[in-house]
Formats: C-alpha cells, sequence, structure tokens
C-alpha cells in the first residue's frame, strides 16, 4: 500500500538504510497515528526480524511471542527463552546465520520491535535485556538497523529517549509521529475513494484530528455526520470507546492526565499551570509536570506564552480535535443519536472551538500562504492586563521580518460578514495591543475564515484574509 505524506519520515529511513554505521531508530507517537503501518510498508514488511509486545500479558507470554517469531524468520533452536537475556541471545544467532534476511542492496539487517512498552512486564528484566543486546553486539553492527517502536509514550520517553543509563545517547535517530494535516488528510481519503468538499474535511479533521486508523473506518457512501454517528454513538461502533482507552494506551500512570484533560477541556483559552494547582487542586511537583510534558509531546495540549513573555502567563490549552469533541459530546451527554445534534447551539459554539484548533495545528502552513516559511517568527496569545476594555487575541506570529500578524479565527457555514460593531472591536485590540506592546513592528490584522470574506464598507479592517481553502497546502 502507497504511504500518504510522511515525506520528512520517510528521508530519514532512507538515510539509516543508507548509513554505514549500526542505527538505532525510536519511533514514538500517539495510539493509531500509523507509526506501525509507516514502518511495515516502507520496508514492505521485508525485515530481518519483527515481533510486536502485548498489551497485558505475563512475561512467558511475551517470550512466546519473540520465540515465534523467531522460528517464522529462520531461527532453528528448540526451546522457548526462560527469559529476555535468552532471547536476545537467540535473535544474535538468528541475525549471524547465512540465512537471515538482507533486503536492502546494501544488505542491512532490520530489526524492528514493535510495541516494545508491553514487553516491559513487571520484573522481566527486558529494558536490561536490550538495552545488553544493543551495547554488547547490535552497536558493534555497521549493516545493522535496530528500530524499537511504541504508543506508550511515557515509556519510550522514560526508558529510551530520555534514559541516562545504558541508552544514554545511544538513539542515533527518532522519529515523533503526528496526525495528518488537512491536505494529508484529503489525500488520505481520495486515496479510500472518498471525495468529499474541502469543507467536509475541515470538519472531518475537527473531529477526528487527522488520526489515519480514525479516518480508515470512514465509509465513503455515507455524509460524514452518518459517519461520526455510527463511529461514536451507536454502541458497537468502532470507536465507541476509543476515549475511554485512550490515555490508558499512552501513559503508564494515567489517572493524573485525565484529570488535566478535563480541566482544560471546560477552558478553552487554556490554563495556568498555577490554578491547575489552587484552584483545581491537582499536586504540585515532579509528576505533574511530567503529565503536562507527555501531553504536550503526544499533541494533546499546547503550552503558550503570553505576549509580555511572562513566565508565569504560560498556560496549557487543549488542542487535540479528537479529546475536545468527545469532551463536549460523549462524556458529559448521552448522547445516542448526533444527526439529532447537529444544528444545535451548542454544536455551534463547538465549531468555533474547534476551528482554532484546526488553526492552531497548521501554523506552518499558514507561514506558507504567507511566504514567511523561511522568515524566523514565534507565536503567542495576548491576554490584556486591562480589566475594563481590554482584548484578548488568541494567535500572534510575531516575526523577525518586523511584521507582527494579530490573527482573528472564525467559522461560519456562509462567507464570513464583518459589520460595524466587530469592526470597532478589533481596532480596539489592535489599539489596545499597541499601546501595551509599546511594539515597533508593522500590524497586520490577519483573518483566519472557514469560508470567504465578504467585502464590504468594514471589511477593511481586515488586512489578509485566509481561506480554510488555503491551509490545504
Amino acid at each position: 500500500m502507497n504511504i500518504i505524506g510522511r515525506n520528512i519520515e520517510q528521508k530519514k529511513l532512507e538515510r539509516l538504510v543508507l548509513s554505514q554505521k549500526p542505527e538505532f531508530l525510536v519511533v514514538y507517537g500517539r495510539r493509531r497515528v500509523g507509526k506501525t503501518y509507516l514502518i511495515k510498508n516502507y520496508f514492505k514488511e521485508e525485515f530481518s526480524f519483527y515481533s510486536t509486545g502485548v498489551k497485558n500479558i505475563k512475561t512467558k507470554e511475551e517470550l512466546k511471542i519473540f520465540y515465534t517469531a523467531l522460528k517464522k524468520y529462520g531461527y532453528k533452536g528448540s526451546n522457548t527463552p526462560k527469559d529476555w537475556f535468552e532471547a536476545f541471545s537467540m535473535l544474535e544467532e538468528l541475525l549471524e546465520s547465512n540465512e537471515v534476511r538482507r533486503v536492502t542492496p546494501q544488505r542491512k539487517r532490520i530489526i524492528f520491535l514493535d510495541e516494545i512498552p508491553w514487553m516491559d512486564t513487571p520484573k522481566s528484566n527486558f529494558k536490561s535485556a536490550l538495552d545488553y543486546f544493543w551495547n554488547s553486539y547490535a552497536s558493534t553492527k555497521e549493516n545493522l538497523l535496530l528500530i524499537v517502536c511504541g504508543s506508550a509514550t511515557s515509556w519510550i520517553l522514560d526508558n529510551i529517549t530520555s534514559d541516562k543509563g545504558g541508552f544514554y545517547n545511544r538513539v542515533t535517530e527518532k522519529i515523533q509521529l503526528f496526525p495528518f494535516s488537512l491536505k494529508e488528510c484529503e489525500d488520505f481519503l481520495i486515496s479510500n475513494n472518498i471525495k468529499w468538499s474541502k469543507k467536509t474535511i475541515m470538519e472531518c479533521y475537527m473531529v477526528f484530528g487527522g488520526i489515519p486508523y480514525y479516518l480508515n473506518l470512514l465509509d465513503g457512501n455515507l455524509s460524514l455526520h452518518q459517519n461520526i454517528n455510527n463511529l461514536l454513538f451507536i454502541e458497537g461502533g468502532s470507536l465507541y470507546y476509543e476515549y475511554d482507552q485512550l490515555m490508558s494506551s499512552l501513559f503508564k500512570n494515567h489517572e493524573l492526565h485525565n484529570q488535566i484533560i478535563a480541566v482544560l477541556g471546560k477552558h478553552h483559552n487554556g490554563v495556568l499551570r498555577n490554578d491547575l494547582i489552587n484552584t483545581y487542586k491537582l499536586q504540585d511537583g515532579a509528576p505533574l509536570t511530567k503529565a503536562l510534558k507527555e501531553l504536550e509531546e503526544c499533541g494533546f495540549i499546547r503550552k503558550y506564552t503570553n505576549y509580555f513573555k511572562n513566565k508565569n502567563d504560560s498556560l496549557f490549552q487543549l488542542i487535540d480535535p479528537f479529546t475536545l469533541f468527545c469532551i463536549e459530546f460523549k462524556s458529559k451527554n448521552n448522547i445516542n443519536n448526533w444527526l439529532s445534534n447537529i444544528s444545535t447551539p451548542k454544536y455551534h459554539n463547538w465549531c468555533g472551538y474547534a476551528f482554532e484548533i484546526l488553526v492552531l495545528n497548521h501554523i506552518k502552513q499558514i507561514k506558507e500562504y504567507l511566504g514567511i516559511s523561511g522568515i524566523e517568527s514565534n507565536q503567542f496569545a495576548y491576554i490584556s492586563k486591562l480589566k475594563e476594555k481590554g482584548a484578548q487575541i488568541d494567535l500572534i506570529i510575531d516575526r523577525k521580518d518586523g511584521v507582527i500578524n494579530l490573527c482573528e479565527m472564525k467559522y461560519t457555514n456562509n462567507n464570513f460578514i464583518i459589520d460595524r460593531e466587530y469592526s470597532e472591536k478589533i481596532q480596539n485590540k489592535l489599539n489596545v495591543f499597541v499601546a501595551e506592546s509599546k511594539t515597533k513592528s508593522s500590524i497586520l490584522i490577519t483573518f483566519i475564515t472557514s469560508e470567504k470574506l465578504k467585502q464590504n464598507e468594514y471589511s477593511n479592517v481586515c488586512n489578509i484574509n485566509i481561506e480554510g481553502e488555503d491551509l490545504f497546502r
């Protein structure tokens, strides 16, 4: 099957295959984002060895699965390994045999260990055995590529990429796989013979967030809303329990992650860390820091700063579309028919915030449209210090070329119209921002709208209009 997008990742894989030294690649990312699909399809499953861990089974069963894989790839031994050290010793024996599969022109031996966090059962010494395998054997073989992968991001970060022990500075390359962009969603849907309008694809992204597994479940013979209903709201639907399983699949101690997400889901503009502690009674300390970092690493939240760059003004905001949708319509309500909720006030309120999340996840595409991809910039929010006649701007792009884009994000079903009242509101935001920031940069009021901006006597308050379709790049 063809790989949609993932161009940067494929270039990394190509470089590792062509490398003349031993390589250790770590692939990680949230559940269902396509990690295994990328590796299997890039190498067309032609591995020297492949095995995967299975969640919630004992060490003995994990070792049986590993041994079965060894036999499949040509290992001649007849006894199941008694521990992970013996299992990796068997793998070394297989890799040194004449029958081992060498699939690339460089005769590279490619080992793919998938879902390794599940192999690391309690007291199994899996990590120590993997450490010993790499440091005593694999790291000495110039034509060997070891790929490890896992959705349990906290395990990957703690035990491999940020490890201060045996894996310290051993990883030679990392691939953190993110959800599809709008353009990649469109290409993926077309490959599945689903030919929806760009507006429909935007709303699809606002629900499913560019997760390939979710997109692959869509039925092109049904409308988007029929798909949402069948997958999420009918018991037995493929995604009916997905949200309940999401955090537990990624993080070992996920209760704190769930608490953070629950709080942020109630505050669309973000929450200060101090408020998480003082207002919502989350315990301060290393566990909170770690949970926030892990949620940020997986793309569920973003940490952003007020334009004035006060460290205490850093907020945490939920930016994962699927999580937001489930919080709004599954965890709070007993909805059993999504179709009856379309066009309700709650639905329209969700559309507005979900579109803002879509925009925040496409900063790269916005910069491309503006022609500033090569210009360094920082993204901020702005919250006025004034309690009366203050202003809030959800996205500021502060560019090194002396220009600031103040961005307004608006979702509508029809062309967006700026009236007199709204024009005055925008002018007030501009005036307050300039007065408080004392910036000497040029200011461009930038509207990012789902539909076209209708020209009228008030629309000249907007310098640049980026339409939803412009984000498909």
